[in-house]
């Protein structure tokens, strides 16, 4: 599901999206822009650490209501900061975690692809 910038998204529908984008994908990562575009270096930094492990995940545009989906996603993970990446319904962290697991050689097994 792909909601378009400036799409009139009401707090209710991303916190659905949220819940279910968590529930539904074994790694999601929340991200301003998408796989293709980031729209910022942090996002495009945790897909290239993430790419490297696995070819299946799923992403997720925040831009389009960014105010809301940083409510619902503090609401699982206890941080506003964007991008965030969860993996088995569990809050892993940001690009800068991802970076650190990865330079510890310990990010392809958080990702499940080991």
């Amino acid at each position: 599901m792909t909601f378009q910038p400036e799409s009139d998204i009401d707090e209710d529908a991303v916190r659905e999206r949220v819940d279910e984008a968590i529930a539904d994908n074994d790694v999601v990562l929340f991200m301003k822009g998408n796989r293709l575009m980031p729209q910022c270096g942090y996002s495009q930094r945790a897909i290239e650490l993430i790419s490297g492990h696995v070819e299946e995940f799923e992403t997720v545009d925040v831009l389009p209501a960014l105010p809301a989906y940083r409510e619902a996603l503090a609401d699982h993970s206890g941080w506003e900061t964007i991008p965030q990446t969860f993996v088995d319904g569990e809050f892993v962290g940001g690009s800068d975690v991802l970076a650190e697991l990865e330079e510890r050689g310990e990010l392809a097994a958080e990702l499940g692809a080991e």
